[in-house]
C-alpha cells in the first residue's frame, strides 16, 4: 500500500483543497448556465435533438 514519505503541510493541503473546490464550483456554474440557456432556447455551445419523446416545454 502506498504511504506518503513525509508529512504534508496544512497550507499545502488547504491549497490543494481550494483548487479542487474552485474547479467543482466552476463546473457547476457552467452546467447550470448551460441548462438555463437550453430551457430558454438560446443555446450556442450545446447541440441536442428534441425528438427523444421528452417534452420539457410547458405549453
Amino acid at each position: 500500500m502506498a504511504v506518503p514519505k513525509k508529512r504534508v503541510s496544512k497550507s499545502r493541503s488547504k491549497a490543494r483543497k481550494a483548487v479542487w473546490i474552485r474547479q467543482a464550483k466552476q463546473a457547476s456554474q457552467k452546467s447550470l448556465s448551460l441548462a438555463k440557456s437550453i430551457l430558454k432556447g438560446k443555446q450556442t455551445s450545446f447541440i441536442y435533438t428534441e425528438n427523444l419523446g421528452i417534452n420539457f416545454n410547458k405549453e
